[in-house]
């Protein structure tokens, strides 16, 4: 995608004649924070494939790219156009005090894909993910804010940096549910108790938002490791973990390479098949499958 012609998000969404829309809740998105103290398991992997699933699936998706280090928004957009962003131009623009910030709408951009738009982030919003956000009073709703009241929106998946500071807290707070993406192994898992934690303190200031479930990733069948943490893992959460793994596949790759995500980049792919079928795991955990209305 061209950086001069990135197009910006609708204030309608309309569905392209003879496709398919879905929707979980016809008043209001469902919201999926994802969420893990270690960076590299899969986070950000996570949303971009995803979003490309329920897009396509016929779902109208917003990606909220959470994490200053901005790989989501890379992902879809490349390092030179997001890296030139100016905060006002960025998901920064939710926390800054400054009034003349403008909307979400105005700062949210569509992707190549129909119904896929992206908020995006980069440096600038690294001086707002301070620690102990519970003490800064009203921007801990900031993100909640931001988003209230945008149109057209089925689902919203937010990739979350790797500590549980202001973005990952006001997500939180924002969400209705919380994934945890886990690489089988002891540096993955260990900080899983916090973000439990984390979750629990966050309802006291969000009743909606609980945990959908641990999601296994990067994980490799050939190592014995691998799959003895997968093993303990269910021990220990059992329903608590999906049934769907996210393996290291090459395929993963070779669509980041596109800027499009496995589904559509490599649909007929191991990794495309598995993504698939973790859509439709978080689809029926939310029971989704029950409440799906088709929108005209």
């Amino acid at each position: 995608m061209s950086s001069m012609t990135c197009p910006e998000f609708p204030l309608e969404i309309a569905s392209p004649a003879g496709t398919k829309c879905h929707t979980l809740d016809a008043s209001r998105p469902t919201t999926i924070a994802f969420i893990n103290q270690k960076g590299g398991c899969g986070k950000s992997s996570c949303c971009f494939h995803l979003g490309g699933f329920f897009a396509a699936d016929g779902y109208r998706v917003l990606l909220v790219d959470a994490d200053p280090q901005g790989s989501l928004s890379q992902g879809f957009f490349g390092s030179s156009f997001v890296e030139s962003l100016v905060a006002n131009q960025t998901i920064a623009a939710a926390f800054a005090d400054d009034t003349d910030c403008g909307s979400a709408a105005a700062v949210i951009r569509a992707t190549d894909l129909d119904r896929l738009f992206v908020l995006p982030a980069n440096h600038t919003l690294a001086p707002f993910n301070v620690p102990r956000p519970e003490s800064t009073g009203m921007r801990q709703f900031a993100l909640q804010q931001y988003l209230a009241d945008l149109p057209g929106l089925d689902i919203v998946l937010v990739d979350c940096p790797p500590n549980l500071y202001q973005c990952s807290w006001n997500a939180m707070l924002t969400a209705d549910y919380v994934v945890i993406p886990v690489p089988p192994e002891d540096f993955g898992a260990q900080g899983l108790r916090m973000i439990h934690q984390g979750i629990r303190h966050a309802q006291a200031l969000n009743p909606r938002v609980e945990l959908l479930g641990h999601l296994v990733t990067r994980f490799d069948g050939r190592l014995v490791i691998h799959r003895a943490y997968e093993r303990k893992l269910r021990q220990i959460h059992g329903a608590g973990v999906f049934q769907a793994v996210i393996p290291e596949a090459s395929a993963f790759k070779v669509a980041l390479a596109r800027r499009t995500p496995v589904t559509i980049a490599v649909p007929r792919s191991k990794a495309a098949d598995l993504t698939r079928s973790l859509g439709r795991e978080i689809v029926q955990r939310i029971g989704g499958v029950s409440a799906l209305k088709r929108v005209a």
